[in-house]
Protein backbone atom coordinates (compact mmCIF):
# COMPACT_ATOMS: atom_id res chain seq x y z
CA UNK A 1 0.00 0.00 0.00
CA UNK A 2 0.86 3.64 -0.89
CA UNK A 3 2.03 5.90 1.69
CA UNK A 4 2.80 10.07 1.69
CA UNK A 5 5.37 11.06 4.27
CA UNK A 6 5.38 15.28 4.18
CA UNK A 7 8.64 16.16 6.88
CA UNK A 8 10.39 18.94 6.15
CA UNK A 9 13.55 17.99 8.66
CA UNK A 10 15.89 15.48 6.34
CA UNK A 11 17.01 13.23 9.49
CA UNK A 12 13.40 12.68 10.31
CA UNK A 13 12.14 12.37 6.73
CA UNK A 14 15.08 9.46 6.02
CA UNK A 15 14.10 7.64 9.23
CA UNK A 16 10.85 7.41 8.06
CA UNK A 17 11.06 5.94 4.96
CA UNK A 18 13.94 3.57 5.93
CA UNK A 19 10.99 1.95 8.34
CA UNK A 20 7.84 2.38 5.70
CA UNK A 21 9.95 0.51 3.38
CA UNK A 22 11.12 -1.97 5.56
CA UNK A 23 7.51 -2.68 6.37
CA UNK A 24 6.29 -3.19 3.72
CA UNK A 25 4.95 0.36 2.12
CA UNK A 26 5.17 2.09 -1.42
CA UNK A 27 6.50 5.47 -0.17
CA UNK A 28 5.88 8.80 -1.61
CA UNK A 29 7.39 11.56 -0.32
CA UNK A 30 7.66 15.54 0.33
CA UNK A 31 9.76 17.90 1.67
CA UNK A 32 7.03 21.01 2.47
CA UNK A 33 3.33 21.04 2.25
CA UNK A 34 2.71 22.42 -1.42
CA UNK A 35 4.43 19.07 -2.54
CA UNK A 36 2.59 16.96 0.04
CA UNK A 37 -1.08 18.63 -1.50
CA UNK A 38 -0.51 18.26 -5.23
CA UNK A 39 0.77 14.56 -4.26
CA UNK A 40 -3.06 13.56 -2.16
CA UNK A 41 -4.29 14.94 -5.22
CA UNK A 42 -3.15 12.98 -7.69
CA UNK A 43 -5.25 10.31 -9.37
CA UNK A 44 -3.56 7.54 -7.68
CA UNK A 45 -3.26 9.28 -4.77
CA UNK A 46 -1.59 7.07 -1.54
CA UNK A 47 -4.59 6.45 0.67
CA UNK A 48 -2.62 6.56 4.23
CA UNK A 49 -0.19 9.83 5.14
CA UNK A 50 2.14 10.45 7.92
CA UNK A 51 2.13 14.71 8.01
CA UNK A 52 4.28 16.97 9.99
CA UNK A 53 2.12 19.06 11.63
CA UNK A 54 4.72 22.18 11.00
CA UNK A 55 5.98 22.25 7.25
CA UNK A 56 6.95 25.26 5.06
CA UNK A 57 4.31 26.59 2.66
CA UNK A 58 1.58 24.83 3.67
CA UNK A 59 1.35 22.58 7.37
CA UNK A 60 -0.11 19.64 8.11
CA UNK A 61 -3.35 20.69 9.45
CA UNK A 62 -3.90 23.10 6.89
CA UNK A 63 -3.64 19.81 4.61
CA UNK A 64 -5.96 17.55 7.00
CA UNK A 65 -8.60 19.88 6.47
CA UNK A 66 -8.15 20.56 2.66
CA UNK A 67 -8.65 16.96 2.28
CA UNK A 68 -11.94 16.53 4.18
CA UNK A 69 -13.46 19.54 2.28
CA UNK A 70 -12.92 16.97 -0.67
CA UNK A 71 -16.05 15.36 -2.09
CA UNK A 72 -16.04 12.30 -4.06
CA UNK A 73 -12.61 11.47 -3.61
CA UNK A 74 -11.17 8.24 -1.82
CA UNK A 75 -10.77 8.48 1.73
CA UNK A 76 -7.73 9.13 2.98
CA UNK A 77 -6.42 8.81 6.36
CA UNK A 78 -3.96 11.03 8.34
CA UNK A 79 -1.25 10.66 11.18
CA UNK A 80 -0.22 13.56 12.00
CA UNK A 81 3.16 13.74 13.50
CA UNK A 82 4.09 16.75 16.03
CA UNK A 83 5.93 17.78 18.61
CA UNK A 84 3.48 18.81 20.11
CA UNK A 85 1.78 16.81 23.33
CA UNK A 86 -0.61 18.99 25.22
CA UNK A 87 -4.15 18.05 25.34
CA UNK A 88 -5.68 21.27 23.04
CA UNK A 89 -3.48 20.32 20.35
CA UNK A 90 -4.45 16.79 19.97
CA UNK A 91 -7.72 17.77 20.05
CA UNK A 92 -7.19 20.29 17.51
CA UNK A 93 -5.35 17.97 15.21
CA UNK A 94 -8.31 15.35 14.82
CA UNK A 95 -10.75 18.30 14.97
CA UNK A 96 -8.97 19.45 12.04
CA UNK A 97 -9.31 15.99 10.33
CA UNK A 98 -6.53 13.97 11.27
CA UNK A 99 -7.65 10.50 11.91
CA UNK A 100 -4.45 10.12 14.43
CA UNK A 101 -1.55 11.30 15.75
CA UNK A 102 2.58 10.02 16.84
CA UNK A 103 4.38 12.28 19.17
CA UNK A 104 7.95 13.64 17.97
CA UNK A 105 10.97 11.74 18.39
CA UNK A 106 8.27 8.98 16.92
CA UNK A 107 8.31 5.23 18.22
CA UNK A 108 8.65 3.18 15.34
CA UNK A 109 6.56 0.18 17.13
CA UNK A 110 4.08 3.26 17.64
CA UNK A 111 4.26 5.03 14.11
CA UNK A 112 3.67 0.57 12.73
CA UNK A 113 0.99 0.04 15.21
CA UNK A 114 -1.24 3.59 14.27
CA UNK A 115 -0.84 2.35 10.09
CA UNK A 116 -1.54 -0.97 10.60
CA UNK A 117 -4.86 0.45 12.59
CA UNK A 118 -5.44 3.38 9.50
CA UNK A 119 -4.76 0.15 6.92
CA UNK A 120 -7.77 -2.03 8.64
CA UNK A 121 -10.00 1.20 7.90
CA UNK A 122 -8.85 1.63 4.84
CA UNK A 123 -8.95 -1.54 3.07
CA UNK A 124 -12.68 -2.08 5.25
CA UNK A 125 -13.79 0.88 3.62
CA UNK A 126 -12.76 -0.51 0.02
CA UNK A 127 -14.71 -3.71 1.08
CA UNK A 128 -17.83 -1.70 1.70
CA UNK A 129 -17.51 0.72 -1.16
CA UNK A 130 -17.21 -2.29 -3.03
CA UNK A 131 -20.44 -4.13 -1.54
CA UNK A 132 -22.48 -1.17 -2.03
CA UNK A 133 -21.15 -1.32 -5.95
CA UNK A 134 -22.27 -4.90 -6.20
CA UNK A 135 -26.09 -4.23 -4.83
CA UNK A 136 -26.62 -1.04 -6.67
CA UNK A 137 -25.10 -3.03 -10.15
CA UNK A 138 -27.62 -6.42 -9.12
CA UNK A 139 -30.72 -4.26 -8.10
CA UNK A 140 -29.92 -2.47 -11.71
CA UNK A 141 -29.73 -6.33 -13.85
CA UNK A 142 -32.67 -8.31 -14.73
CA UNK A 143 -31.57 -11.48 -12.74
CA UNK A 144 -32.24 -14.14 -15.47
CA UNK A 145 -30.32 -12.59 -18.12
CA UNK A 146 -27.86 -10.48 -16.52
CA UNK A 147 -29.01 -7.51 -18.50
CA UNK A 148 -30.35 -3.88 -17.36
CA UNK A 149 -33.60 -4.31 -16.00
CA UNK A 150 -36.40 -2.21 -17.13
CA UNK A 151 -36.42 0.67 -14.76
CA UNK A 152 -32.48 1.51 -15.36
CA UNK A 153 -32.62 0.77 -19.56
CA UNK A 154 -35.23 3.44 -19.55
CA UNK A 155 -33.14 6.24 -17.32
CA UNK A 156 -30.57 5.54 -19.68
CA UNK A 157 -32.39 6.24 -22.56
CA UNK A 158 -33.86 9.11 -20.43
CA UNK A 159 -30.40 10.49 -20.45
CA UNK A 160 -29.44 9.94 -23.75
CA UNK A 161 -32.72 11.80 -25.24
CA UNK A 162 -31.62 14.85 -22.56
CA UNK A 163 -27.88 14.22 -24.35
CA UNK A 164 -29.74 14.70 -27.99
CA UNK A 165 -31.32 17.80 -26.90
CA UNK A 166 -27.87 18.98 -25.80
CA UNK A 167 -25.36 18.16 -28.70
CA UNK A 168 -28.15 17.17 -31.41
CA UNK A 169 -26.22 13.66 -31.95
CA UNK A 170 -27.73 11.10 -33.37
CA UNK A 171 -28.98 7.97 -31.85
CA UNK A 172 -31.04 5.02 -32.48
CA UNK A 173 -33.73 2.88 -29.98
CA UNK A 174 -34.58 -0.60 -30.79
CA UNK A 175 -37.44 -2.58 -29.37
CA UNK A 176 -36.83 -6.46 -29.74
CA UNK A 177 -38.35 -10.17 -29.15
CA UNK A 178 -38.52 -13.62 -29.97
CA UNK A 179 -40.51 -14.59 -32.05
CA UNK A 180 -43.50 -16.89 -31.14
CA UNK A 181 -41.68 -17.17 -27.52
CA UNK A 182 -45.25 -17.97 -25.95
CA UNK A 183 -45.31 -21.14 -28.50
CA UNK A 184 -41.72 -22.14 -27.22
CA UNK A 185 -42.81 -22.08 -23.64
CA UNK A 186 -46.19 -23.85 -23.46
CA UNK A 187 -44.08 -26.02 -26.14
CA UNK A 188 -40.86 -27.18 -24.33
CA UNK A 189 -41.91 -25.47 -21.10
CA UNK A 190 -40.27 -22.57 -18.72
CA UNK A 191 -37.00 -24.01 -18.03
CA UNK A 192 -36.43 -24.20 -21.85
CA UNK A 193 -37.92 -20.30 -22.48
CA UNK A 194 -35.09 -19.16 -19.57
CA UNK A 195 -32.43 -20.52 -21.46
CA UNK A 196 -33.59 -19.10 -24.62
CA UNK A 197 -34.00 -15.81 -23.29
CA UNK A 198 -30.26 -15.89 -21.37
CA UNK A 199 -29.45 -17.14 -25.01
CA UNK A 200 -30.06 -14.40 -26.77
CA UNK A 201 -28.95 -11.97 -24.06
CA UNK A 202 -25.63 -13.12 -25.00
CA UNK A 203 -25.64 -13.08 -28.58
CA UNK A 204 -27.54 -9.88 -28.53
CA UNK A 205 -24.88 -8.12 -26.09
CA UNK A 206 -22.01 -9.92 -28.30
CA UNK A 207 -23.40 -7.84 -30.91
CA UNK A 208 -23.13 -4.11 -28.37
CA UNK A 209 -19.75 -1.42 -28.44
CA UNK A 210 -18.65 -0.61 -25.30
CA UNK A 211 -20.83 2.45 -25.04
CA UNK A 212 -24.42 1.00 -26.20
CA UNK A 213 -26.95 0.17 -23.43
CA UNK A 214 -29.43 -3.21 -23.53
CA UNK A 215 -31.90 -3.80 -21.29
CA UNK A 216 -34.64 -6.34 -20.95
CA UNK A 217 -37.84 -4.26 -20.98
CA UNK A 218 -39.97 -7.03 -20.51
CA UNK A 219 -40.61 -10.71 -20.91
CA UNK A 220 -38.96 -11.56 -24.07
CA UNK A 221 -38.76 -7.59 -25.19
CA UNK A 222 -35.52 -6.42 -24.95
CA UNK A 223 -34.66 -2.57 -25.49
CA UNK A 224 -31.17 -1.31 -27.14
CA UNK A 225 -29.77 2.43 -27.00
CA UNK A 226 -27.54 2.72 -29.60
CA UNK A 227 -25.65 6.39 -29.97
CA UNK A 228 -24.11 7.91 -32.63
CA UNK A 229 -26.22 5.74 -34.98
CA UNK A 230 -27.53 7.34 -37.99
CA UNK A 231 -31.14 6.35 -39.88
CA UNK A 232 -28.33 4.91 -42.50
CA UNK A 233 -26.63 2.40 -39.96
CA UNK A 234 -29.38 1.56 -38.20
CA UNK A 235 -30.60 -0.92 -40.62
CA UNK A 236 -27.35 -2.26 -40.69
CA UNK A 237 -26.83 -2.46 -36.73
CA UNK A 238 -30.40 -4.20 -36.47
CA UNK A 239 -30.17 -6.53 -39.20
CA UNK A 240 -26.51 -7.75 -37.28
CA UNK A 241 -28.59 -8.28 -34.46
CA UNK A 242 -31.21 -10.54 -36.15
CA UNK A 243 -28.87 -12.13 -37.75
CA UNK A 244 -26.92 -13.25 -34.36
CA UNK A 245 -30.02 -15.05 -33.11
CA UNK A 246 -30.76 -16.57 -36.58
CA UNK A 247 -27.52 -17.84 -37.46
CA UNK A 248 -28.20 -21.28 -34.76
CA UNK A 249 -30.82 -23.18 -32.58
CA UNK A 250 -30.23 -22.29 -28.49
CA UNK A 251 -29.21 -25.72 -27.14
CA UNK A 252 -31.53 -26.43 -24.45
CA UNK A 253 -32.35 -29.27 -21.98
CA UNK A 254 -35.24 -30.73 -24.22
CA UNK A 255 -32.98 -30.52 -27.52
CA UNK A 256 -32.17 -27.78 -30.38
CA UNK A 257 -35.08 -24.88 -30.64
CA UNK A 258 -34.52 -22.80 -33.52
CA UNK A 259 -35.02 -19.51 -32.68
CA UNK A 260 -35.98 -15.72 -34.69
CA UNK A 261 -36.20 -12.19 -34.21
CA UNK A 262 -37.88 -8.97 -34.78
CA UNK A 263 -36.73 -5.57 -34.21
CA UNK A 264 -38.74 -2.05 -34.64
CA UNK A 265 -36.27 0.69 -34.91
CA UNK A 266 -36.37 4.43 -34.06
CA UNK A 267 -33.48 6.76 -35.85
CA UNK A 268 -34.23 10.16 -36.54
CA UNK A 269 -31.60 13.05 -37.34
CA UNK A 270 -33.02 14.89 -34.24
CA UNK A 271 -34.66 13.33 -31.32
CA UNK A 272 -35.14 16.62 -28.92
CA UNK A 273 -38.06 17.21 -27.14
CA UNK A 274 -39.24 13.45 -27.72
CA UNK A 275 -39.90 11.72 -24.34
CA UNK A 276 -38.35 8.21 -23.99
CA UNK A 277 -41.73 7.02 -23.67
CA UNK A 278 -42.72 7.97 -26.80
CA UNK A 279 -39.88 7.12 -28.24
CA UNK A 280 -40.47 3.39 -26.92
CA UNK A 281 -43.94 3.28 -28.19
CA UNK A 282 -43.48 4.41 -31.57
CA UNK A 283 -40.17 1.04 -31.47
CA UNK A 284 -42.91 -0.85 -30.17
CA UNK A 285 -45.09 -0.13 -32.99
CA UNK A 286 -42.71 -0.71 -35.80
CA UNK A 287 -41.94 -4.15 -34.00
CA UNK A 288 -45.58 -4.65 -34.33
CA UNK A 289 -45.41 -4.17 -38.21
CA UNK A 290 -42.05 -6.68 -38.43
CA UNK A 291 -44.24 -9.19 -36.51
CA UNK A 292 -47.30 -8.54 -39.09
CA UNK A 293 -44.96 -8.77 -42.11
CA UNK A 294 -43.68 -11.82 -41.05
CA UNK A 295 -41.48 -11.90 -38.25
CA UNK A 296 -37.71 -12.25 -38.13
CA UNK A 297 -37.13 -8.80 -39.71
CA UNK A 298 -36.96 -5.36 -38.87
CA UNK A 299 -39.06 -2.30 -39.02
CA UNK A 300 -37.56 1.12 -39.62
CA UNK A 301 -39.74 4.13 -37.99
CA UNK A 302 -40.51 7.22 -39.67
CA UNK A 303 -40.87 11.10 -38.71
CA UNK A 304 -44.97 10.19 -39.48
CA UNK A 305 -44.65 7.79 -36.45
CA UNK A 306 -42.90 9.70 -33.90
CA UNK A 307 -45.71 13.12 -35.02
CA UNK A 308 -48.41 10.08 -34.68
CA UNK A 309 -47.68 9.17 -31.42
CA UNK A 310 -46.73 13.04 -29.93
CA UNK A 311 -50.31 13.80 -31.08
CA UNK A 312 -51.91 10.81 -29.08
CA UNK A 313 -49.75 12.80 -25.77
CA UNK A 314 -51.31 16.01 -26.66
CA UNK A 315 -55.10 14.24 -27.03
CA UNK A 316 -54.37 12.58 -23.48
CA UNK A 317 -53.55 15.87 -21.86
CA UNK A 318 -56.15 17.37 -23.03
CA UNK A 319 -58.85 14.97 -22.28
CA UNK A 320 -57.59 14.70 -18.73
CA UNK A 321 -59.23 17.21 -16.07
CA UNK A 322 -56.93 19.09 -14.28
CA UNK A 323 -56.91 17.16 -11.08
CA UNK A 324 -55.87 14.12 -13.31
CA UNK A 325 -53.21 16.05 -15.29
CA UNK A 326 -51.56 17.46 -12.26
CA UNK A 327 -51.74 14.13 -9.95
CA UNK A 328 -47.88 13.67 -9.68
CA UNK A 329 -46.95 17.17 -8.78
CA UNK A 330 -46.19 17.99 -5.41
CA UNK A 331 -48.31 20.67 -3.54
CA UNK A 332 -47.33 24.19 -3.67
CA UNK A 333 -47.48 24.48 -0.09
CA UNK A 334 -47.83 22.46 3.66
CA UNK A 335 -51.45 22.55 4.70
CA UNK A 336 -52.07 24.08 7.79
Amino acid sequence: MKVLIAEDDSITRRMLEAFLVKWGYEVLVAKEGEEAWGIVQGNDAPRLAVLDWMMPGRDGIDICRSVRQRKGRPYVYIVLLTARGRKEDVVEGLEAGADDYVTKPFDPYELRARLRAGRRIVELQEQLLQAREALHDQASRDPLTGLWNHGTILAILRKEVARNCRTQSPFAVAMADVDRFKTINDTYGHQAGDVVLREASRRLRGGMRTYDSLGRYGGDEFLAVVPGCNPEGVARFAESFRARIDRKAVETPVGMIPITLSLGVVALPNLCDVKAETLVRVADAALYRAKIGGRNRVALATAQDIEVEVAKNLQECEEQGPEELFADLPPLHTPI
